[in-house]
C-alpha cells in the first residue's frame, strides 16, 4: 500500500529524519508507514492497536518492526509513552497538543485525560525556583474510574 505523506506535516517527516540519520538509521518505507499511520490516531493507542490497524489498511509492517519504530518515534520527540497499571505501553502524539495529566485506572486501564493551568503553573514554579530546564513534564495518577467504582472498588 502507498503512503500517503501529504496526512502528516512536513516538519513532522523532518523531525523523525533528522533523528534518525543522527543516530545512524533510515527512513525507511515501514517506518514511513508507521509514522503515517501512528499520526492518524487522535488518542492513546497499544502496539497491538496500530499493528490491527495497518493491517486492516492494507501495510505489511511487522510487529517487530513497529516494536522497533514505536521507542524510535518516543526517542525522536513525536510520541510519548503511557504506562498503564498493567504495565502496558500506550502511545499518543505530542505534536500541537497541549500538556496534559493522565488518570489511569489500576482495574481496567482506562486512560483519562485532562488539563489543569494550575498544575502547570505550579511545576513551572518549581522548575524556575530549583533552576531546572524541564523538556517534558509527565503527570500520571493511579487509581480507579467511575466505572470500576460502580462494580464495587
Amino acid at each position: 500500500m502507498q503512503t500517503n505523506s501529504e496526512s502528516i506535516q512536513p516538519q513532522i517527516i523532518q523531525q523523525f529524519t533528522k533523528y534518525l540519520e543522527n543516530n545512524a538509521l533510515r527512513l525507511t518505507t515501514e517506518r514511513r508507514d508507521i509514522l503515517e499511520q501512528v499520526f492518524a490516531y487522535d488518542d492513546h493507542f497499544r502496539a497491538d492497536d496500530l499493528l490491527m490497524r495497518m493491517r486492516q489498511n492494507g501495510y505489511t509492517a511487522s510487529r517487530a518492526t513497529i516494536y522497533r519504530t514505536l521507542p524510535l518515534l518516543v526517542k525522536s520527540g513525536l510520541l510519548t509513552e503511557v504506562i498503564d497499571a498493567q504495565k502496558q505501553s500506550h502511545y499518543e502524539h505530542i505534536h500541537s497538543r497541549q500538556e496534559h495529566a493522565h488518570l489511569i485506572c489500576l482495574r481496567c486501564s482506562s486512560i483519562i485525560e485532562f488539563e489543569n493551568p494550575e498544575i502547570d503553573a505550579l511545576q513551572e514554579a518549581v522548575c524556575k525556583r530549583l533552576q531546572f530546564k524541564p523538556v517534558k513534564y509527565r503527570n500520571e495518577i493511579l487509581g480507579y474510574c467511575a466505572e470500576c467504582q460502580k462494580d464495587g472498588i
